[in-house]
């Protein structure tokens, strides 16, 4: 975890983070420093261990309420996104989560474009999560290498960013610490990343956090988004 939040200093990127509420419990210094660089904190349930699918509506309800609530008492404000554990929902969960107040979900990776998804009290946005731009997913169950995945971040870069020019994407990459957390994975990282922000189109690009994207978009004339 520090040496990524190191990197993201070095290279004055936001962050924002996928939080498990246990963390709280068990790690309120990870917590502590996230909240320093004033990075965006991303409700993803109590623990990697347990998930959604199955549950019954009074039992997932339960679960939401908890995470959101232990989140807004520690930071002071409540998530404004939700990322599942597994990317697991039920039939229930977009309602319960609207109705808890959430703004974006990330559970849907089915396009580079924010959209609306339908809940029976309102429209909520899906923000893009990277499935294939996932470093876990590339190097740990893919068995690829991280040079695989740093030149997956250059070229996914460079063709978004003419592409943009056309109509606006949403690049997330995605890194966990205990991938590229580790110091012989960490400089190609780095160079990747150097590259983008080095881009001679980089002044196209918002280096923000999602919940910039979705605060943005909540802005937008009806019809701008498909949904």
């Amino acid at each position: 975890m520090w040496r990524l939040l190191e990197l993201f200093d070095e290279l004055k990127l936001p962050a924002a983070h996928n939080t498990n509420s246990l963390l709280y419990d068990y790690a309120p210094q990870v917590m502590a420093a996230i909240r320093k660089r004033g990075d965006e904190v991303v409700a993803h349930g109590r623990t990697n261990a347990e998930n959604l699918r199955g549950m019954w509506r009074p039992d997932e309800e339960r679960i939401l309420r908890e995470v959101t609530e232990k989140i807004k008492h520690h930071e002071k404000t409540a998530p404004a996104g939700w990322m599942g554990s597994g990317a697991y929902e039920t039939a229930n969960t977009l309602d319960l989560l609207k109705e808890l107040g959430y703004r974006y979900v990330m559970d849907w990776p089915m396009d580079d474009q924010p959209i609306w998804l339908r809940t029976k009290a309102g429209k909520l946005l899906s923000v893009p999560y990277p499935i294939e731009l996932n470093d876990s997913q590339v190097v740990i169950h893919r068995k690829q290498d991280a040079s695989d995945f740093c030149d997956m971040v250059v070229d996914q870069f460079d063709e978004m960013v003419e592409q943009c020019e056309r109509h606006p994407l949403v690049m997330n990459v995605s890194v966990h610490t205990y991938v590229f957390g580790q110091p012989f994975r960490l400089r190609r990282l780095r160079q990747a990343l150097r590259h983008c922000l080095d881009h001679k189109h980089a002044a196209r690009v918002w280096w923000t956090r999602p919940r910039d994207v979705a605060d943005f978009c909540y802005t937008l004339p009806e019809g701008i988004i498909p949904g």
